[in-house]
């Protein structure tokens, strides 16, 4: 057997999320199936292992997998029969052969999401599956200043859904933008962290905006972190305007290389 690691992007839209679920239509599913076709095994024979889950609606530019295939195949071959078979709405970028040691899971050591964010005063119909929406003035000073709060290692407790499976809400941030697109009338904001909990990113959003548009003070996110209690938080961004952007393993970014410790997984 050998191992291959596979970078891929998707449009979440008509997805239920990455995770294979019994009668959905998932990215895991989609993917499995496709890779169990080509090796001619019965369905799920081989197992796919992602990076993480995404939640339906959720896109990606840069998911990564891995799996063990029963022979070999030149890595640009592979690409172009995954592609071949897998729906319009899902594309391999990238096709690795990986030494067995190699987990796309348990090795990673960060993760980048961006969120983009409509400006526009009505939802854009033409946008509705790709960007979040916001109508209210902002002013993007003060959200970056409040990013600023963001950065390091934090007990995110005020910013996780309920449905965790984390043993422990303490991550760390090394990264944290916001810019305005105007070409598109949209925020874009990017977060770069060892990891993130579950809908971290859409309520950090959530929380942004609304410091942005003056309804929180700027300082309100030091606040939350010794609230510790979700329901002060209380905005979750849509699922549509979020992008997995880019997963990191050791040696991709020698300025963080640790990856999660497994208690906090």
């Amino acid at each position: 057997m050998l191992r291959y690691k596979v970078t891929f992007a998707y449009d979440g839209t008509n997805f239920a999320g990455f995770q294979r679920q019994p009668h959905m239509r998932t990215v895991e599913s989609a993917l499995t199936k496709v890779v169990n076709k080509m090796a001619k095994q019965p369905d799920p024979a081989i197992v796919v292992y992602g990076s993480g889950r995404t939640d339906a609606g959720v896109h990606a530019l840069g998911q990564v997998a891995h799996f063990d295939f029963p022979f070999a195949l030149p890595t640009e071959s592979m690409r172009r029969g995954l592609n071949s078979m897998l729906p319009v709405d899902m594309e391999v970028l990238k096709v690795e052969q990986v030494s067995d040691a190699f987990h796309a899971r348990y090795d990673v050591s960060g993760k980048r999401y961006m969120y983009r964010m409509d400006l526009g005063e009505f939802r854009n119909p033409f946008k509705r599956n790709y960007t979040g929406h916001w109508k209210f003035p902002v002013d993007v000073a003060l959200i970056r200043q409040a990013e600023q709060d963001l950065i390091g290692e934090h007990d995110f407790t005020s910013f996780v859904a309920s449905g965790s499976s984390a043993r422990t809400n303490f991550r760390t941030i090394y990264e944290a933008t916001c810019h305005r697109d105007e070409a598109n009338n949209e925020l874009v904001f990017e977060f770069y962290g060892n990891g993130f909990l579950y809908n971290q990113v859409r309520i950090m959003v959530g929380v942004l905006v609304e410091i942005g548009a003056q309804t929180r003070p700027v300082d309100d996110i030091q606040r939350l972190y010794k609230l510790g209690d979700r329901r002060n938080a209380r905005r979750t961004v849509p699922a549509s305007g979020l992008y997995l952007k880019h997963v990191y393993y050791e040696g991709d970014d020698p300025e963080h290389p640790t990856k999660l410790p497994k208690h906090q997984r």
